[in-house]
């Protein structure tokens, strides 16, 4: 029966050293291949050209390198890029890549499918089929890196955990991609350049707190009202605003970093002066900053972008309590590629 070979991502740099010095090799052989595969995001043995050939091919004979694809790569009007990446079992997630005339950013998914229920989003709709890998994780900001100098010429600058899954229920690998995509042996990007998106696990957001990271947090929120936010996001039932707050509390009293709570405002649901209000009370929790974020329909009549006026006395509201607000434009609406309309249609 032929062998199985093994993901040579999943071993650390020991391992990999070790592995060599155990075949009559010298460790430093190790520290080669590490490079190669996580700070020049190489995806098959032959690249790694400062390695005897007889070295590759041995590699060959006992490793896999299951690298991710960029399947499929829709452009938007606004420069905006959807990519439906194949990983190597066959299952598909989607990246998405943001561009602005300073900056780009890349936005990576967590799951195949996610873990939560939240009525508005269109992944939501998917099955979770399972985590994805760290190595999977890395791949999307390497391609969406590559596809940011090929078009926008300039590279990457931040990562946002907002695309397909919940980050916080994929937590290990999520930590670990992090680790390689911010270390000097990995991309080497400053943790302050990622933001980690959580619609709140509060045990999650406590566990985080105490792994002291040196990236960005923000909260799905959209409504500080436990009732309305159990109607558009049912898992709320579990986990409540009043467990939500203390683990917040909980992760500004460890980290001394404010909390960005993402809002969208839907006609009939929660853009009334009651949920302004009790916005306005959550933010003063913590020290926070808010985005209004502009509703991307999934073709489901309950949900309706509200009226420019309900953004406003949302925006009012905060600025007169000196809360940081931010009105965001949805960016690839075109092409499926904005907030929440992440579904694998392709």
């Amino acid at each position: 029966m032929k062998k199985e070979k093994t993901d040579i991502r999943s071993w650390d740099k020991e391992a990999l050293r070790q592995f060599f010095v155990d075949n009559g090799e010298q460790a430093f052989r190790g520290n080669q291949v590490y490079e190669w595969l996580w700070k020049k995001g190489a995806h098959n043995f032959d690249d790694m050209t400062n390695l005897s050939m007889s070295t590759r091919a041995f590699l060959e004979e006992h490793f896999v390198i299951n690298h991710i694809q960029v399947d499929d790569m829709q452009r938007s009007n606004d420069g905006t890029i959807k990519n439906a990446v194949k990983l190597h079992d066959g299952l598909t997630v989607e990246s998405v890549l943001i561009p602005t005339a300073t900056r780009t950013t890349a936005c990576v998914s967590s799951q195949v499918g996610c873990s939560l229920n939240c009525a508005f989003c269109a992944t939501a709709r998917l099955k979770r089929m399972r985590n994805l890998n760290p190595d999977e994780i890395y791949d999307q900001v390497v391609a969406i890196d590559a596809q940011s100098r090929a078009y926008h010429h300039m590279p990457l600058s931040n990562i946002v955990f907002m695309g397909m899954g919940e980050p916080l229920m994929n937590y290990k690998n999520v930590l670990k991609s992090i680790e390689k995509i911010t270390g000097e042996e990995g991309l080497n990007m400053s943790p302050k350049r990622i933001t980690l998106s959580t619609s709140g696990v509060p045990k999650m957001i406590k566990k985080l707190a105490d792994d002291q990271p040196k990236f960005n947090l923000a909260l799905s929120l959209h409504s500080a009202i436990d009732s309305k936010r159990t109607q558009i996001m049912p898992f709320n039932e579990q986990f409540p605003l009043s467990d939500i707050k203390e683990a917040l509390k909980y992760w500004y009293d460890q980290t001394g970093t404010r909390v960005t709570y993402e809002y969208v405002v839907w006609k009939g649901i929660n853009d009334t002066e009651e949920d302004v209000h009790e916005l306005v009370k959550f933010c003063k929790v913590i020290p926070c900053k808010v985005n209004i974020i502009e509703y991307n329909s999934i073709d489901d009549p309950r949900f309706e972008q509200a009226s420019s006026q309900a953004i406003q006395m949302y925006q009012n509201a905060l600025e007169k309590n000196r809360i940081i607000v931010n009105v965001r434009r949805s960016r690839g609406k075109d092409i499926d590629a904005a907030c929440g309309q992440l579904a694998n249609k392709k």
